[in-house]
């Protein structure tokens, strides 16, 4: 559009139903020191009230047009959604529009709603011994990269947090150019177009803020977290420094491309299905070492990547056991690699997963906002399903090589200390977005 605002529309007519979902390429990694949490906050506050619209309005109103909304902050991204019958559309645009661009509400409904966040923080982070390591894991891991931040915002921050904190962040990031407008389901392409220019093409267009790197300085040997906090078992996360994919078109990508896809087909070998290798070697037999364990890479994303490897002690047996276990089945690859059947399973799961995934109008509207928010183009999941299913033994040998020395490693172990048995549990939360 002439703003800069990006439009996307899947249409999918098997149900009178359609998605209209509002990205912005904007998450907790374009906070600063001292506003961590800032953006899940400011997504909290876009359902409290417009120029025109009274906070809690937005949700009665797309209730009543019988749909259901939400919103999700993540690292990269915020994204608002509603999922409501296709004629409904044009209202729910008309509203994301209107919210989008004139977003308001008073100091007293910032400080109360900042109440609400710092409440989820406590019952979904502070009250979890592993989301709690995990925080501490990404601050040690992470050096320079604003990923070494929660997304929620460490505590400290929100106590400090002001209304004209939101208030800027909104200013500065919620731009047109900085933003797709993504509809999927029953839904004619010239129509919503029209919908588009009408509701959002007379957003005023504004600049994006330029961007600094802040990339990560180079690791020098393994970096190590013994983290004590109440807990009935120990926990290890052992997070390796990988490449990450920044482009599926096959004639531009790099070995560092080549690379982040054989990662994410290695990880798939150790644990992408039922028995996979990490099941079989570390929870199965006599000689089980786990209760569970498990491997994820990071394929892609606006900062870092880190593969993932994670277990829980059996009982008896310590998290030197776990984390000794899981670092020999990836050199067990690097020296005799994987077969072409274990190679074959797992790309034929990614291939039917993929088909299930777009059974979802939802599915298919987030993905499109995903892509678009990485800079990759509308088909990026066909084109990446290719480049899996092109990835070699050979591949995935190499990287098991290459990527798990200790200058790649940040390790954390939960150290369980006596649990508080007087402790009542948390309520969970009443009127949170999430």
């Amino acid at each position: 559009m002439a703003n800069g605002l990006t439009v996307l529309v899947k249409p999918d007519r098997r149900a009178p139903t359609a998605v209209h979902m509002l990205w912005l390429r904007v998450g907790a990694m374009d906070e600063v020191d001292g506003t961590s949490g800032v953006a899940h906050v400011l997504e909290h506050m876009l359902f409290k009230g417009t120029k025109t619209m009274k906070p809690g309005e937005f949700s009665r109103q797309v209730a009543s047009l019988g749909g259901r909304e939400n919103a999700f902050t993540g690292k990269d991204y915020t994204g608002y959604y509603q999922q409501i019958p296709a004629g409904r559309l044009e209202d729910v645009m008309r509203l994301e529009a209107d919210r989008f661009a004139h977003n308001q509400w008073s100091d007293d409904e910032f400080k109360k709603e900042l109440e609400v966040v710092k409440e989820e923080r406590r019952l979904r982070t502070e009250d979890s011994p592993r989301a709690l390591m995990g925080e501490t894991l990404l601050a040690t891991t992470f050096v320079a990269s604003p990923y070494r931040r929660p997304i929620v915002g460490w505590m400290s921050d929100l106590d400090a947090m002001t209304p004209d904190d939101a208030r800027t962040f909104y200013k500065r990031w919620y731009v047109p150019a900085n933003a797709a407008v993504v509809v999927a389901g029953d839904v004619d392409m010239a129509q919503v177009k029209l919908w588009a220019e009408k509701y959002y093409g007379v957003v005023p267009a504004g600049p994006i803020s330029a961007r600094k790197p802040r990339l990560e300085p180079l690791q020098t040997g393994v970096r190590r977290v013994d983290f004590k906090a109440p807990a009935e078992q120990a926990y290890v996360s052992m997070a390796f420094k990988v490449p990450s994919l920044q482009t599926v078109d096959a004639a531009k990508s790099t070995a560092d491309d080549r690379d982040a896809l054989a990662l994410t087909v290695l990880s798939a070998v150790l644990d992408g299905y039922s028995g996979a290798r990490l099941e079989r070697a570390l929870t199965q037999g006599d000689q089980r070492v786990a209760d569970s364990a498990g491997a994820y890479n990071g394929l892609w994303g606006r900062g870092p990547q880190l593969f993932m490897l994670y277990g829980v002690p059996a009982a008896g047996k310590t998290a030197a056991g776990v984390e000794a276990a899981l670092r020999a089945e990836v050199a067990r690859i690097a020296k005799e690699g994987v077969t072409e059947a274990e190679l074959n399973r797992v790309k034929t799961q990614w291939v039917a997963s993929e088909v299930y995934k777009l059974d979802s109008v939802f599915n298919q509207a987030r993905e499109l906002g995903g892509y678009w928010v990485q800079g990759l183009p509308p088909d990026a999941g066909a084109q990446l399903m290719l480049r899996l299913r092109d990835v070699t033994a050979q591949q995935v040998q190499a990287v098991a090589a290459t990527y798990f020395g200790d200058d790649q490693l940040t390790v954390a172990v939960l150290q369980p200390q006596p649990l508080d048995k007087t402790r009542k549990p948390r309520q969970p939360l009443l009127g949170a977005r999430h």
